[in-house]
């Protein structure tokens, strides 16, 4: 989340008034991501998150809104969109397709322990069964054609280790057969910064809100499990934690079992989800946008997991 494309305060008043959510109290930028603009609107009724999208097309933007809706009704914490008067969830304000979401409680913790992953594990677990029966389907726009055009528009920037390495790396994705893992809706994005935390009196932790569903879709479970387990259970060096690892992944095979094909899979799914993220961060940093507030992130820390990854890691739980 960024702001790319600022929206005047008037501006937003007066296009709120096609809600049912009463009038502009504060609009507050907000510059944690890297997609879209992002911004905490505050009202008269209650608190949301106003997204103006950059880059998406309107025609896809339905899959993911409605796939917020759908998990909220199924009672997992997310943020659900906001319908106008016309029931519509998609607007537009400053020529971008918009729209308004309630805001979660809640604050990010960036230091997870084993308790945090183990409640983060089982939550994915929900989200993925949950998002069986969601009607609609997209495929994970971050998925193999990205890959390969954004290792194509990457490589020339990079010294001649790194070209090697993601050039042996999509390859070896190439080789990789998803066709018997259970597949479904995922989030594809479940890092730190997009789950919130409530904290009881005792200390213990609730997912207070899962928040940043715009590069979900259709693909492998697994996949999404990879990715959060590349984030959430890795130490500063890349190296995954065994205590994080184990509970992230128990709880979720407590919830959803994990296939013979998915054991199989893991360490090629670990290896694909560090390769997302390497491609991403390397093409915001090469190519940035520009914007008003726009955050970059370091893509060395994923070159890094990638490589760690793929010289092995532990078995899924049986």
């Amino acid at each position: 989340m960024s702001v790319f494309t600022p929206v005047p305060e008037s501006v937003l008043a007066d296009w709120l008034k096609d809600y049912a959510v009463g009038r502009l109290v504060e609009l507050k930028g907000i510059s944690a991501g890297v997609q879209n603009s992002n911004f905490f609107v505050t009202t008269t009724l209650g608190r949301y998150v106003l997204t103006l999208f950059e880059d998406m097309s309107r025609a896809e933007l339905p899959y993911y809104l409605h796939l917020m809706a759908h998990l909220a009704r199924h009672g997992l914490p997310v943020p659900g969109p906001i319908a106008n008067l016309d029931n519509e969830y998609l607007g537009t304000l400053e020529e971008r397709p918009a729209a308004l979401v309630v805001r979660l409680s809640g604050a990010s913790e960036m230091d997870p322990g084993v308790p945090h992953c183990a409640k983060v594990g089982a939550m994915l677990a929900g989200l993925h069964l949950a998002g069986q029966s969601y009607g609609r389907r997209q495929d994970n726009p971050r998925g193999p054609q990205w890959r390969a055009a954004t290792a194509q528009a990457v490589r020339g920037f990079l010294p001649a280790d790194e070209r090697a390495l993601l050039d042996a790396e999509i390859v070896f994705q190439a080789t990789v057969d998803l066709a018997s893992l259970p597949a479904g809706a995922i989030h594809a994005d479940l890092f730190r910064d997009n789950v919130l935390w409530d904290v009881d009196a005792d200390g213990s932790v609730h997912v207070g809100g899962v928040i940043d569903f715009y590069f979900a879709g259709h693909d492998a479970l697994l996949f999404d499990v990879a990715v959060t387990v590349n984030d959430w259970c890795s130490n500063p060096d890349g190296t995954l934690d065994g205590a994080r690892c184990d509970a992230l992944l128990a709880a979720y095979h407590g919830e959803r079992p994990f296939t013979d094909a998915e054991r199989a899979a893991w360490p090629a799914l670990l290896r694909a989800a560090a390769l997302r993220f390497w491609l991403s961060r390397a093409a915001d940093f090469h190519l940035p946008r520009a914007g008003e507030m726009v955050l970059v992130k370091d893509p060395d820390e994923y070159r890094d997991i990638l490589r760690l990854r793929s010289a092995g890691v532990p078995p899924l739980p049986l």
